[in-house]
């Protein structure tokens, strides 16, 4: 039923890629079209397109995906196992509502079956619907967002591109545990912004500080559930995006890491691309985008939380009156730091976990340094 919301990719597309050779992405992949639907037992990457823009009240185009699956169908892809599927769009409601909902059940759905959405936008209010699609999946989310601003807005004006994130931290159910934006610029957000995202004990970046070490970000996604990225993140001079001109932001290299290092993510199961302008010269960044997430999907590592703690060397730093435990993959290299989750009544029960950190933040620590990240996700685990 959840699927009946998707009508097929338009045959516009169908005839393009079967133009293309079958070294090209677009004849590997199968699709939504008017005669079948790919068995989504098959399936490891869905492509989701959602023609819905009314979040954004001064939109007055119609959301079109068109050249996007173009530019991408027409790639090379690496060495990939993965399978790859279109399954066609969500058309806009009666109501944006509608839209949320349609999106909710589609997303929901494909997450309980191990199947990754990547979802086409449309605005960035959708984040919204794709994090109520973890609902009935009984867990706790994480969110990030690739974004130069929070998007909290007013209360009191209702959900859209600039005001989602307040939804979601306010709506019930609340299943949001942690949020992280990554390179927000100061002068978009309000000091009252920048101050409640550090009272809320949740985490943000810098645009300067992810450009000048993009290697800080690698943590944050490893933790990730949900990655939404604004497009206009991006610096026009490489998304070519000149309706909403945009001096400063990432450049073409440094979002497309950002999307690799959200694929190769064992722990994100969706990523949305949101806020484009449905120009050509936009559309060959996005595809390329989300074929660096595909390229992180394939090489996906399986560690924690899924693998197994005997893989590790566990470090121990003493501090004066704590003492932290680090643990470095031997497959990958990279740093865990132990947390104590409390639970149960009255929070009586205490168990530890794996919070994702790097080699710097272990240095730190020897150095008698707390991280930041672990005092977080502590105080966040004592409320």
């Amino acid at each position: 039923m959840e699927f009946d919301f998707l009508s097929p990719v338009d045959d516009a597309i169908i005839q393009y890629v079967k133009g293309l050779s079958s070294q090209h992405l677009g004849s590997k992949v199968a699709f939504h079209t008017d005669k079948e639907f790919p068995d989504t037992d098959q399936i490891k990457v869905a492509v989701v397109g959602v023609l819905e823009n009314r979040g954004d009240s001064k939109a007055f185009e119609e959301v079109d995906l068109m050249a996007i699956r173009k530019e991408l169908y027409s790639l090379f892809p690496g060495n990939w196992q993965s399978s790859i599927a279109d399954l066609g769009d969500i058309l806009p409601g009666n109501s944006l509502e509608d839209t949320f909902f349609a999106l909710q059940k589609v997303a929901s759905k494909l997450i309980r079956k191990g199947i990754i959405p990547i979802v086409l936008g449309g605005t960035q209010d959708l984040t919204y619907a794709l994090y109520r699609g973890y609902d009935h999946l009984e867990q706790m989310v994480n969110l990030v967002t690739i974004d130069s601003k929070f998007d909290f807005g007013k209360q009191e004006q209702g959900i859209s591109s600039d005001s989602y994130l307040s939804k979601i931290i306010l709506d019930e159910p609340n299943n949001l545990f942690n949020y992280c934006n990554v390179g927000y610029q100061t002068y978009y957000n309000s000091q009252e912004e920048i101050d409640l995202i550090e009272k809320l004990y949740f985490d943000a970046y810098r645009l300067g500080e992810i450009s000048n070490n993009i290697e800080l970000a690698e943590p944050v996604f490893r933790d990730a559930d949900i990655v939404s990225i604004d497009l206009n993140s991006v610096k026009s001079s490489y998304s070519g995006n000149f309706i909403t001109f945009t001096p400063n932001g990432f450049d073409g290299k440094e979002i497309c890491s950002l999307s690799r290092y959200a694929g190769i993510s064992d722990k994100v199961s969706s990523l949305g691309i949101f806020n484009h302008n449905n120009k050509k010269e936009e559309a060959v960044l996005i595809a390329q985008i989300i074929w660096y997430f595909i390229e992180g999907v394939n090489y996906r590592s399986n560690e924690y939380p899924f693998g197994t703690r005997e893989h590790y060397l566990k470090y121990i730093v003493p501090l004066e009156n704590e003492e932290l435990v680090f643990y470095k993959s031997n497959k990958t290299d990279r740093w865990w730091i132990e947390i104590n989750i409390f639970s149960g009544q009255h929070n009586k029960l205490k168990k530890n976990t794996l919070l994702p950190c790097s080699h710097e933040e272990y240095l730190s620590a020897c150095n008698q340094e707390i991280p930041e990240r672990w005092w977080k996700a502590q105080r966040k685990n004592s409320l």
